[in-house]
């Protein structure tokens, strides 16, 4: 219980102050416990961050795996998961800024643990995307290289429309996520269906 006061506490801190801005002594006031049991607890500030982001990024990963249903269309199972993305990081700010904007920017092992949380989530979409294609008869299947673009600019975008959206009043989840399928989906199609854009010849 007192464990996870401390996190929700360091958490907001860390979300809206920045890591480095950060400091022990805030975060047990915020806690309303001593700062040496939050040492007792973490031992240290990297270890207090490092656990911070691992419970916001198994929060958002358990969201979206929640929020979709595997037997439903493939698309239908994007915007489900898509929904369930925009409305949690909306309604955890400070776990998406620690998440999106502080374990970024302040090395290993930070990054690493939000690249482990990432991977999951293109995994996720690597599946939707392949079974969109088997849905729509494609054959021979997209390309692996090309599955594998497509889901990591999908959730690059969704990144951004987040961070984005957080920062705009009155966008709801909703909202991020048709603006997102609106975007991906219908050119989505037109792949899946062997219908790709192709580029202009190359000037001779």
């Amino acid at each position: 219980m007192r464990e996870q006061q401390m996190l929700d506490a360091a958490v907001r801190i860390f979300g809206q102050r920045g890591y480095m801005a950060a400091s022990m002594d805030e975060i047990a006031e915020l806690a309303g416990v001593s700062k040496p049991l939050v040492y007792l607890y973490l031992t240290s500030k990297e270890c207090l961050f490092t656990a911070c982001i691992r419970r916001e990024a198994a929060a958002l990963t358990a969201a979206v795996r929640a929020g979709v249903r595997p037997d439903l269309p493939a698309d239908r199972q994007l915007w489900d998961g898509l929904r369930a993305f925009f409305a949690h990081t909306a309604e955890h700010p400070d776990g998406w800024s620690v998440l999106h904007l502080q374990a970024r920017t302040h090395g290993e092992p930070f990054a690493a643990e939000v690249a482990a949380m990432r991977a999951e989530i293109v995994a996720f979409v690597t599946r939707l995307v392949v079974v969109a294609a088997r849905e729509a008869h494609r054959d021979p299947d997209l390309p692996e290289r090309e599955v594998a673009g497509i889901a990591e600019a999908l959730v690059g975008a969704a990144e951004s429309l987040a961070a984005w959206a957080n920062a705009t009043p009155g966008v709801t989840a909703r909202q991020s996520a048709a603006t997102l399928m609106n975007f991906a989906w219908a050119g989505l199609s037109n792949l899946m269906r062997g219908h790709p854009w192709a580029p202009p010849p190359a000037d001779s």
